[in-house]
């Protein structure tokens, strides 16, 4: 379990992404359905297609109609997200067989599979700040600048690649202790958010 793959296995889904560079195009995962990574390339499809809507919303120019579906439709993926972060988090652990924790061991806020979804987002900033700096036209400060962002970016996911590895190899070893807690979103839930069920 090596987050270096995992983050091959985003960049896998990116670049499969953009070979269309649709939000609507299929995700065809080439992972078998209880593979590990079947669930991360799902995961960072799932992103890379959120990314593509972001943008698209900001669009100033955009028809109010299609900027209301556009939200609903990047509510739907944001949960879908939240989800298989969740489900990530179940496989992780299942797979790690933590032991008991030590009398010492301290409790981590953060779950692998919150750290790993980090992992996916900064996989898809990379890419696309890759990008603005091969972008022709634009002024010689702005590729300055985007190549500046990108060392960062670049340092930030070393970082947290070791982080991850750090965490994992703790919780084998029982000195961390991570929870798999749900999220619980509320805004999805018709029986939870009082626009939704008083409009029932």
């Amino acid at each position: 379990m090596n987050p270096q793959n995992f983050k091959e296995i985003f960049l896998q889904a990116i670049m499969d992404y953009h070979k269309q560079d649709l939000v609507e195009a299929p995700c065809v995962n080439p992972f078998a359905t209880k593979d590990l990574r079947h669930l991360l390339y799902l995961k960072c499809w799932i992103d890379t297609v959120q990314w593509h809507q972001e943008d698209e919303i900001r669009n100033p120019d955009i028809d109010p109609k299609k900027g209301m579906q556009l939200k609903r439709s990047i509510d739907r993926n944001n949960q879908r997200r939240t989800d298989r972060v969740e489900q990530l988090d179940d496989l992780l652990l299942e797979n790690l067989n933590p032991p008991t924790p030590r009398p010492d061991s301290i409790l981590n806020t953060e779950s692998i599979g919150w750290a790993v979804d980090r992992l996916s987002i900064l996989c898809l900033k990379i890419y696309h700040m890759k990008e603005e700096t091969l972008r022709q036209g634009v002024a010689e400060d702005h590729t300055t600048r985007c190549r500046l962002k990108l060392q960062v970016l670049e340092t930030q996911q070393t970082d947290l690649i070791a982080a991850i590895q750090s965490l994992i190899e703790s919780v084998q070893s029982g000195r961390v202790v991570v929870k798999v807690y749900r999220q619980m979103k509320m805004y999805n839930d018709r029986e939870l958010n009082p626009i939704l069920y008083k409009s029932t």
